[in-house]
C-alpha cells in the first residue's frame, strides 16, 4: 500500500548549495529600494568612520591602487533566488580596516541614494566582506551597485549595500532601511532569517 499521496513530494532542495527556501537562478535579478544613482568616478569616495568619529576617505583612484582580490561566491536574495559561483573583483574590508582604530561592535553601511543597512562589525572582517567593483570580469553595472558595492555574501543580499559610500562603525546597533521595515536584523540565509521573528 502506498502511504504517500500522489503528487506530494518533500521540499528537498535541488542543490545542496542552496539555503532552505531558495531557488536557483542563472540570471541576475535587479532589485532596488529606490532609483539607481549615477555616480561620477571623479567625485566618488568611500569612507570609514569609527565609533569615535575618526574618518578615513578614499577616492576611486585610491581604491584602484589598493590590493584587490578576484573571488567566486554564491549570492542569496531574501526574495528567495540564489545565484551560484558568481565572480567578483574588489578590495577586502580587512584592507580598509587595517589602518582604522576599529572602535564599535556594529556597523552601518551608507549608500549614495540614502540606503542604509546594519551589520555586526565582525561580519565585515576575516575575509568575509569586500568593496566590489567588477562582476564577471567587467566593471560593475550601476543596476547591480556600480561603480562599487559592499559585498557580504554569507548574508542575504540586502546586507550587501549597492552604491556604497561609507561604513560607519557604531558603539550600539541601529536598524537600517529594510531592518526598520521588518526585515531580520542579521539575515543569515542558512537560518532563513528573512523577517523579524525568523
Amino acid at each position: 500500500m502506498n502511504i504517500i499521496t500522489r503528487g506530494f513530494s518533500s521540499h528537498r532542495r535541488s542543490n545542496e548549495n542552496l539555503p532552505p527556501g531558495q531557488y536557483l537562478t542563472h540570471d541576475f535579478p535587479v532589485l532596488s529600494a529606490g532609483p539607481t544613482p549615477r555616480i561620477d568616478l571623479a567625485t566618488w569616495e568611500f569612507a570609514i568612520t569609527n565609533g569615535t568619529g575618526e574618518r578615513q576617505t578614499r577616492s576611486w583612484a585610491d581604491l584602484m591602487d589598493m590590493p584587490s582580490e578576484t573571488f567566486t561566491t554564491d549570492l542569496h536574495c531574501v526574495t528567495k533566488w540564489s545565484k551560484l559561483a558568481t565572480m567578483w573583483k574588489g578590495v577586502s574590508l580587512d584592507t580598509f580596516l587595517a589602518d582604522v582604530d576599529v572602535v564599535g561592535d556594529f556597523a552601518m553601511a551608507h549608500s549614495y541614494g540614502g540606503y542604509t543597512t546594519n551589520l555586526p562589525t565582525e561580519d565585515l572582517t576575516d575575509g568575509k566582506a569586500w568593496i566590489a567593483y567588477e562582476f564577471d570580469g567587467e566593471p560593475l553595472p550601476a543596476e547591480h551597485g556600480g561603480p562599487a558595492r559592499l559585498l557580504v555574501p554569507h548574508l542575504y543580499l540586502w546586507k550587501s549595500a549597492k552604491w556604497v559610500r561609507e561604513i560607519q562603525l557604531l558603539l550600539q546597533d541601529e536598524p537600517g532601511f529594510w531592518e526598520s521595515a521588518g526585515y531580520h536584523n542579521y539575515g543569515d540565509p542558512w537560518r532563513e532569517q528573512r523577517y523579524w521573528g525568523d
